[in-house]
């Protein structure tokens, strides 16, 4: 099936598909800024009007508009324009108030109080404490696998109660200093109490508000006049999924979209400054890794991961698979936030130990399979670099590319060895989603119940230096002996039309201000 809007971009597949912490003070009370520092300079007055259409990759047919099970860019993107969590994380990932206004501790932190700003669903509703208390109720439900499960983990949701039409106390499991982590969390929207098909007409409380969705055609949201923010510059905005890198560019450069999701270094190199479409870099935005399963062989001989991690030149990774867009990691996550352990010597190459750790483990001409895809920039590139380095250490690695569509969710449980990477987020968001025993989107199965302890205790820490301490030491242990091999940070490259004015350039993935559409307008 094709779309005759895209007539030249058929036989390159473009789809146009599925609409497309460092916490501060314990207690907060403020309102979200409409102010964008970091927007684009010379953008001129704001004007209303005209619809945008963002080209982002996606997940083929099966894509919903559920919030819940948002987990790919364009599932986020379109999840924010059309809902709203109570809090979501700023540009240094710290926790800023959004459908909630204020977050008060007891003295032991086992109890927290927030209140609710006055804001309506898209029907005219009020968005209550029944509301929050649902949506949280609906993402721990055991029988689901939710996003933002893990990280809602802490909350005791049966003894949390609404003390007010907009105000609710959280009861907690144990005390935990960075609750308003919680609020942010990924994938921890508010939806009304009750609501369960999110496919026909989803009702929000977000910017926008439902028109159209046809999984693997596109996704279409309106300007929500009452939202308590303000309503949106665009009068509608368009979600359109093109796999392929080259289609999404090609749209660009053609007119037939405004805004192009996640391009390649050598892409934006080859059009930056030229003057036809405008180029974004939101610095430090991705994780680049690769994901070795310690739970099954060959990795679960800590001497093999520990070989991998030596084998790896991440300079070259860098220079190669990013075309040096981005910098250098040393083999964990959260590189210049809040908590990251920087104390740590930055691995190098060292292909002669590398090759005894492996001769130690037994693993001598060790043959293993590393899963790529086009599905990410850098992606196929960073795997063909990675071969040639373990063939110089004895390792034959064959490369297997997988599907663009189902990528993702073939790698949680299956494969030993996988390109990955990560968007922005708390150094504490990361270890409750991917790195806890039950961790929905534990790639690496990385199951320790004294690392869960761990993080249990940073968790109910008061002090900021002691919980420190504690993540330091937590870092430590994923340094020695973890799943993921971090080999870089690259820089998430956005492109978009002369027209389109106000997109935020201070706003890694997956934060509040990336892929955000109500401040853009179209000049």
């Amino acid at each position: 099936m094709h779309d005759e809007r895209f007539p030249g971009l058929r036989r390159r597949g473009f789809l146009a598909a599925t609409g497309a912490a460092s916490l501060g003070a314990l207690a907060l009370t403020g309102c979200g800024s409409s102010a964008r520092p970091g927007a684009s300079e010379g953008d001129g007055k704001p004007k209303r009007g005209g619809r945008l259409r963002a080209a982002f990759a996606g997940g083929g047919a099966s894509e919903t508009l559920d919030p819940h099970l948002a987990n790919l860019f364009v599932d986020v993107a379109r999840a924010k324009a059309l809902f709203d969590k109570l809090a979501d994380y700023g540009a240094d990932l710290s926790a800023e108030p959004r459908l909630a206004t204020e977050w008060e501790p007891n003295r032991t932190l086992d109890r927290w109080q927030v209140t609710l700003r006055k804001a309506t669903f898209h029907d005219g509703r009020p968005v209550t404490a029944q509301d929050v208390l649902y949506s949280y109720r609906r993402i721990v439900d055991p029988k689901q696998a939710f996003r933002a499960k893990a990280s809602l983990e802490p909350i005791d949701l049966d003894a949390s109660r609404a003390t007010g039409e907009r105000s609710i106390e959280f009861v907690l499991k144990r005390p935990t200093a960075e609750f308003p982590n919680i609020l942010a969390a990924f994938g921890a929207y508010i939806v009304p109490e009750n609501a369960t098909d999110f496919d026909k007409k989803p009702i929000g409380s977000g910017p926008f508000r439902f028109v159209s969705f046809t999984p693997g055609r596109s996704a279409v949201v309106r300007r929500y006049d009452d939202h308590w923010e303000g309503a949106p510059y665009l009068d509608e905005l368009e979600f359109l999924v093109a796999n392929e890198e080259s289609a999404r560019v090609n749209a660009l450069l053609g007119g037939q979209v405004e805004y192009a999701h996640e391009l390649n270094p050598t892409t934006a190199r080859a059009h930056e400054g030229k003057g036809q479409i405008e180029i974004v870099r939101l610095r430090n935005s991705a994780m680049q890794a690769f994901a070795m399963k310690t739970d099954r062989a060959p990795f679960d001989d800590q001497r093999v991961r520990q070989a991998f991690f030596l084998i790896a030149d991440r300079k070259e990774l860098v220079d190669g698979a990013l075309s040096g867009a981005g910098e250098v990691g040393n083999d964990l996550f959260g590189k210049g936030y809040e908590y990251y352990a920087d104390g740590l010597p930055q691995r190098e190459q060292d292909l002669d130990k590398a090759r005894a750790l492996l001769k130690q483990a037994g693993a001598e001409n060790l043959k293993v399979t590393l899963d790529t895809s086009a599905v990410a920039a850098g992606f196929t590139e960073a795997a063909g670099i990675f071969r040639d380095q373990a063939k110089k250490a004895g390792v034959t690695v064959e490369v297997r590319m997988g599907s663009k569509d189902s990528y993702w969710s073939d790698i949680l449980d299956s494969g030993t060895l996988a390109c990955y990477r990560s968007g922005a987020m708390p150094i504490e968001a990361h270890i409750s989603q991917r790195l806890l025993t039950d961790s929905t989107t534990n790639a690496t199965k990385w199951q320790h119940k004294d690392f869960d302890a761990l993080y249990q205790q940073a968790q109910s820490t008061r002090d900021k230096t002691e919980r420190a301490a504690v993540y330091e030491r937590m870092q430590r242990r994923l340094y020695t002996e973890g799943g993921f091999l971090v080999w870089g940070f690259a820089d998430w490259i956005l492109g978009t039309a002369r027209t389109v004015k106000g997109v935020e350039r201070n706003a890694p993935a997956n934060t509040l201000d990336w892929a955000r559409f109500d401040k853009v307008w179209l000049a």
